[in-house]
């Protein structure tokens, strides 16, 4: 009769000759990997590349964030749950550092920067990626600046504010309508151009 064989547990030596299988070892994963400071996040059921001193497990976000976030974050409940909407892979298990924007949604941090390229806006929601206050002030210039031509002169418009979600009627201008509320020009035309009354 055949033996069955002898199950021996995972370690990061080997028994006979004591050969290092991985400068990294973790029993609970059973992960073997060269020393890149990585610990393993009871909370998030996976070891994560550190060091651990930097960040801090988000019970509500459900992820491991950088030190740097803590109290500073918009949570969304299991947001790393949920696939980066720019390149659809998971955010959660990914080995590239997830970007927490002002909205709270989440971006694999290689894809913020390449969305930084293109655009400004968080891809699912519109709101601002980034602190923007610096440009709405020199696009307050340029508006000033740039004369609309006689006929939109007066034209009105309703906008739908994507940073801060207020409505308001501005002035028409083609160079962006600023929100009445946050002064930003991350709006959106939320009907049609009008004159005002006595003009109608």
């Amino acid at each position: 009769l055949l033996s069955s064989p002898v199950r021996r547990q995972a370690q990061q030596r080997c028994e006979g000759c004591h050969s290092l299988f991985g400068e990294y070892y973790c029993g609970i994963c059973h992960l073997f990997d060269r020393d890149k400071k990585q610990y393993h996040c009871a909370e998030c059921g996976i070891c994560r590349i550190g060091p651990k001193e930097d960040f801090f497990h988000c019970s509500k976000c459900n992820l491991c964030l950088s030190l740097s976030l803590r109290g500073k974050h918009k949570c969304i409940e299991n947001v790393s749950r949920q696939d980066c909407p720019i390149c659809l892979e998971d955010i959660h298990t990914s080995r590239v550092g997830a970007h927490v924007l002002p909205c709270g949604h989440l971006l694999h941090r290689t894809c913020y920067e390449d969305m930084l390229k293109e655009g400004y806006r968080c891809p699912l929601c519109m709101h601002s990626a980034l602190d923007m206050t610096r440009y709405w002030r020199q696009l307050d210039d340029e508006v000033a600046q740039t004369p609309m031509p006689t006929e939109y002169q007066n034209m009105m418009v309703e906008i739908l504010c994507n940073d801060c979600n207020a409505r308001s009627t501005v002035q028409f201008h083609l160079l962006g309508m600023k929100c009445k509320n946050c002064e930003s020009y991350n709006t959106a035309q939320d009907g049609r151009c009008r004159l005002p009354l006595e003009e109608q």
